[in-house]
């Protein structure tokens, strides 16, 4: 994966990030298996372990550790030689080994609709979710305002 320009890398960032994000059991269900994959061998099998998360006060401000979340990782690489990592949060093996094989699967040239039969029906799931949540919390909002005491 080398000379990568930087849209090749956003783009990866965000696949990435999609299958990590995805429902277990969606993404296993759209995948569909090892049939798709290339020839790979297991450089790591999937561990479970934990990562500091960190924040910025107000976004922008001084860093601060928030606190640890659970995450599962695997390694696998292909005929190539080109390593291919999963993570994801949580305890989910299969998801971790999924997410691994995927993304190996959609570098290839052997990729064909894989990428496509996947990430369009994830986004369209993420982005539901997302409406739902933001209708949730928008349902809870409450209005605060101040009237004027006739004091002085």
């Amino acid at each position: 994966m080398t000379n990568q320009t930087e849209i090749e890398i956003k783009a990866r960032k965000e696949w990435v990030g999609l299958l990590a994000r995805a429902p277990d059991a969606t993404l296993m269900t759209l995948w569909g298996g090892i049939q798709d994959c290339p020839i790979f061998e297991w450089l790591r099998g999937p561990e479970v372990g934990g990562v500091m998360v960190r924040g910025r006060i107000g976004g922008s401000g001084a860093l601060f550790s928030l606190g640890e979340m659970t995450v599962t990782r695997c390694s696998v690489v292909l005929q190539d030689g080109t390593v291919y990592h999963g993570y994801v949060q949580g305890r989910s093996k299969s998801k971790a080994e999924a997410a691994a094989l995927i993304d190996a699967t959609v570098q290839t040239a052997t990729a064909g609709d894989l990428q496509a039969r996947l990430r369009d029906p994830l986004r369209q799931q993420m982005q539901a979710y997302k409406t739902a949540r933001a209708a949730e919390a928008a349902a809870t909002k409450v209005e605060f305002f101040t009237q004027v005491r006739g004091e002085d």
